[in-house]
């Protein structure tokens, strides 16, 4: 169905004032940049996790075998589960978010655009942070939960010092990205999009962000008590002096809960936004999925102590929150039987999105599954710190946000860069990573019912697990190989890819009525909803194009009538504070105290340039002129 969108001079897609080259990613608070920033670091981050990970593997491929020594194994799973949460999936969902959020709600930036890039800057910088520990001193290697007393310097070397301060760091540039993206959603919506025609990728980021703004404060208390304990000497999780060791476990699940819905909940609003494209229908039961991902976000605070059911609280409190984690199963079985309910009946076609959006539905479930059985207290006291748990959480992680990201990945591809993917790489890439994944994790399942315990370095020969633990390193070859073809595919669209059009899925939502990829102010003229599929809305029922909203008496700045955007300019101020932050924070891991002071005085220097920072931006001229476009 042919479109008509605005056409761009390519000067445009610029901002005003962004300098060419490195200079000018490095200092810009374009969201669409910013997003492919955080998609680019996630994918260095996903290499050293992936690295880390496949190292495990080779040495748990047989008994007794000696390629890696129990103290490098440590720190190789304790790092993996950090990168692999906390960058990767984290700044992938944030990627996504940053570049098509705006899109889809017909706003031309975030609300903040400085604090967007601040998130970014802050994300990177704790995971530099954190890696850095590789070579001063050794990496954490108390497990990504880090349980005391593990994490008190008798057991461990200054690994952990480094677990603090990279997420402390990480965790703030999270929370700013949460308050940027809910004021956003709330402020800068396009007229007539009111909360019930919000695409399910916004309401999830909706639910993302409350969780990250309400979760992350018990993380960062945790963090800041053991900072004091093994800086200062305090003794909050020592009881040798009157603390508690289970009061790390507590703050810790309180947030480690939420997290998994922080990391699930955008690929919920990935799936919800593919499928309906794919089966060409409008999502089934659009009212039940919005109250379902508000009922899985309030239930995400209800469970955390599920993962404690072995620490000896009673009967009580582990049929409490048994109950609690068995109940969250309701509104995601909702969710499932609406995505096959939308394409049931629909006019399917496999893409490869399409393909990792069915695998996503196939692969989560096994990981609910095995979730249900984890939420029973007596079984789980069998399950607990075995394979088992290990198979649940890549279930859910891996077959869940990663096969949603990747879906995205196809999907908005052609919305980033103008170019599709190749569908033949594509079918290589997602058989591989299917058939890869599955023949890696699954194998998990019957190790963790063989007891076989989770972070062991190696096993005996004469217990049985020989074969699945072979059986699963082979399936880490065919998944890196998926992830290489993914690659591949990536670069040689960048320059050969076939040009995608605007539209070229026939898509329902407002990214796509506009070009690809989107000029530097996203839209000339905001769009006017008029339906739940607002872009859909206009194809059947009106010209093909979105209507512009009447800015007659509009101030200067949304002066759409005259031809005139407001962008705002790009600043170094981000990265100053965070350079500013990092240095404080390798002054305290150095102990050198005078170095932090000066990292902090900095730090406090940026922030009053900040406050005080009156630059408004620039006047953009822009000139839409009709065109159609396939």
């Amino acid at each position: 169905m042919a479109a008509v969108s605005e056409r761009v001079h390519p000067r445009q897609y610029a901002r005003p004032g962004e300098q060419p080259g490195l200079w000018g990613w490095l200092t810009t608070v374009d969201h669409k940049r910013i997003g492919i920033m955080y998609m680019l670091a996630a994918c260095v981050f996903l290499f050293f996790g992936g690295a880390e990970a496949f190292l495990m593997r080779l040495q748990l491929a047989v008994p007794n075998n000696t390629l890696i020594s129990a103290s490098t194994f440590n720190e190789l799973f304790t790092m993996h589960g950090l990168t692999m949460i906390f960058f990767v999936v984290m700044p992938l969902s944030s990627g996504f978010m940053n570049y098509v959020l705006p899109l889809q709600i017909g706003a031309r930036d975030v609300a903040f655009p400085r604090l967007n890039t601040l998130g970014l800057w802050l994300t990177i910088g704790g995971g530099l942070i954190l890696y850095t520990s590789w070579f001063m001193g050794g990496a954490p290697d108390a497990g990504w939960f880090n349980y005391a007393p593990l994490n008190s310097p008798p057991y461990t070397g200054t690994g952990i010092d480094f677990y603090v301060v990279g997420l402390m760091v990480a965790g703030l540039g999270s929370l700013m990205t949460g308050i940027n993206f809910l004021t956003t959603i709330v402020n800068m919506r396009a007229p007539g999009m009111h909360p019930m025609r919000l695409p399910m990728f916004v309401w999830t980021t909706v639910l993302t962000s409350l969780l990250l703004i309400f979760a992350m404060p018990a993380l960062t208390a945790d963090l800041i008590l053991l900072f004091f304990d093994r800086f200062f000497g305090t003794g909050f999780f020592n009881p040798a002096v009157g603390g508690n060791a289970l009061l790390w476990q507590q703050l810790f699940w309180i947030f480690g809960h939420p997290e998994v819905y922080i990391l699930i909940m955008p690929a919920f609003g990935i799936i919800s936004e593919v499928i309906p494209v794919f089966s060409r229908k409008p999502l089934f039961g659009y009212s039940s999925m919005v109250f379902a991902v508000m009922a899985i976000g309030f239930m995400s605070f209800m469970v955390w102590s599920h993962h404690m059911f072995t620490v000896g609280y009673g009967p009580l409190v582990n049929s409490v929150f048994a109950i609690t984690s068995m109940l969250i199963s309701v509104p995601t079985g909702v969710k499932i039987f609406n995505w096959l309910a939308t394409m049931w009946g629909g006019r399917i076609r496999f893409t490869t999105a399409m393909m990792f959006a069915t695998a996503f539905i196939a692969t989560f479930t096994i990981g609910g599954f095995s979730g249900v059985m984890l939420a029973s207290a007596p079984a789980d006291l069998q399950y607990n710190d075995s394979y088992f748990v290990v198979a649940h959480i890549h279930y859910v992680l891996v077959g869940g946000a990663l096969m949603a990201l990747f879906a995205a990945g196809y999907y908005w591809y052609p919305k980033i860069t103008g170019r599709l993917l190749s569908e033949s790489l594509g079918k290589w890439n997602f058989w591989l990573l299917f058939i890869g994944f599955n023949v890696t994790f699954f194998p998990m399942h019957f190790l963790g019912l063989l007891g076989m315990p989770r972070r062991v370095f190696t096993y005996a020969p004469n217990l049985g697990l020989n074969t699945w633990n072979y059986v699963a390193t082979l399936g880490v070859f065919v998944l890196a190989a998926g992830f290489v073809m993914y690659l591949v595919n990536l670069l040689w669209a960048w320059k050969n890819g076939a040009p995608a059009g605007n539209d070229p899925w026939d898509a329902r939502t407002l990214e796509w009525s506009t070009t690809s990829p989107p000029p530097a102010y996203d839209f000339a003229s905001i769009p006017l909803v008029r339906g739940r599929d607002p872009f859909w809305v206009e194809k059947t029922t009106g010209n093909g194009q979105m209507i512009p909203v009447d800015t007659a008496g509009a101030d200067e700045g949304d002066a759409h009538h005259a031809g005139k955007v407001h962008v705002p300019a790009p600043s170094a101020l981000p990265l100053c504070l965070t350079l500013a932050l990092v240095v404080a924070g390798y002054g305290s891991l150095l102990r050198i105290w005078i170095i932090a002071v000066i990292g902090i005085l900095a730090m406090f220097f940026c922030l009053f340039r900040w406050m005080f920072d009156k630059d408004p931006g620039e006047m953009l001229d822009v000139v839409p002129t009709g065109g159609e476009h396939a």
